[in-house]
């Protein structure tokens, strides 16, 4: 009885089994869900090859054109002027910048002038008796001759008697000494060379000036010039006189300079030539740094885009019965933002914006930007 039991429980078992085999194999036969796909809305733009000017960027400080660095030649203290000796100050062209006290000198070129005037005065009762000839125009050069002021220039020699009894009673020798001595009594005084500002002043009035000192800085602040770095391949290109716009970093004021000069050597270091631009505006200030557009060339059938969708640095996505693919082309300028290429044909469907995660096949939508509508 107990084997036909458990004969029985066996079989209900087996059966169990059999049917819950049966459930497994259909599920698995059952079909998978269809993902569908994902379509994605990108925005494109039509290429029109058009000539693109090439346009280098590039930015700097101004420095005036005209500079002077004020140095001392002679020692002496620093008197007041007719105006103070501080940044910010205007002189006209010849006015008085800085007066140094001369008077201990002045009184050595006196002595000076002096004595030649005594050697001088010593040789006319011989230059009567034995130069009767030359004797009026050397009493006439006593007759203008002024201590107080700048010594006049000896008479000329007209043979070689005269210049032998003039130079033996060292006449030459004492005028040359005292037109040297004039010379140095010069720099005791400095004058505007041109109409302009002082921007730097390091001395101040009643302060002792040594020689080679430095006292300050002058500029005439009527044109400026902007010095720009530019690559070799693009400083040819330049002219000299070309007009050249110059804004703000801000972008709030424009500035029409011109190409002044262009430096005929090369960086050996950085591979770059350097330009000056000449730009004249009574708003701007010697170190006011400024951006320049410079055109260097234009590129003939070229499209400029951003350079964010150059891929490899010379393939761009275009889209083709509604499927991304790459198309090679030929990137002739880089700017900080853009790139012009070459090399697509009119026509073609690319890209007007990056897409995250693009590939070659991928399923997209296209969209015109409404920025071109």
């Amino acid at each position: 009885m107990r084997k036909i039991i458990l004969s029985i429980l066996g079989l209900l078992i087996i059966a169990a089994s059999i049917f819950f085999a049966r459930d497994l194999i259909s599920g698995r036969k059952s079909p998978k869900p269809v993902q569908n796909k994902v379509v994605k809305s990108v925005f494109i733009d039509v290429v029109k090859n058009t000539d693109i000017q090439v346009v280098i960027p590039s930015n700097g400080s101004l420095k005036a054109k005209r500079r002077v660095e004020l140095y001392a030649e002679v020692q002496g203290i620093f008197r007041t002027g007719n105006k103070l000796f501080k940044p910010g100050q205007h002189y006209k062209a010849g006015e008085n910048i800085i007066r140094i006290d001369a008077s201990e000198y002045l009184a050595s070129v006196q002595s000076a002038k002096s004595n030649l005037y005594n050697s001088i005065v010593a040789i006319m009762p011989d230059l009567r008796l034995d130069f009767p000839d030359v004797y009026p125009k050397w009493q006439d050069y006593l007759d203008e001759f002024d201590i107080n002021k700048t010594t006049p220039k000896l008479p000329k020699m007209t043979s070689q008697k005269e210049n032998y009894f003039i130079t033996g009673r060292n006449i030459l020798s004492g005028y040359y000494n005292v037109k040297n001595l004039e010379e140095r009594l010069k720099k005791y005084n400095i004058y505007a060379p041109f109409n302009g500002i002082l921007t730097e002043a390091l001395v101040s009035e009643g302060s002792l000036i040594r020689s080679g000192q430095k006292l300050g800085e002058y500029i005439d602040p009527s044109t400026y010039e902007m010095e720009v770095a530019l690559s070799k391949s693009y400083a040819n290109l330049l002219r000299k006189g070309e007009e050249v716009m110059l804004n703000s970093l801000d972008k709030t004021e424009t500035y029409s300079g011109k190409v002044s000069r262009i430096n005929g050597k090369v960086d050996p270091t950085t591979q770059t030539v350097t330009a000056y631009i000449e730009v004249k505006d009574p708003s701007l200030k010697e170190g006011l740094y400024l951006e320049a557009n410079l055109n260097a060339k234009s590129e003939e059938d070229a499209i400029e885009v951003d350079r964010n969708l150059l891929l490899d640095n010379d393939q761009v996505f275009v889209v083709k019965d509604s499927l991304l693919d790459l198309m090679k082309v030929k990137p002739v300028f880089y700017s900080d933002t853009k790139v012009i290429l070459k090399g697509l044909p009119n026509g073609t469907v690319i890209l007007k914006k990056s897409v995250p995660g693009a590939y070659a096949g991928m399923l997209v939508k296209p969209l015109q930007d409404p920025k071109n509508l």
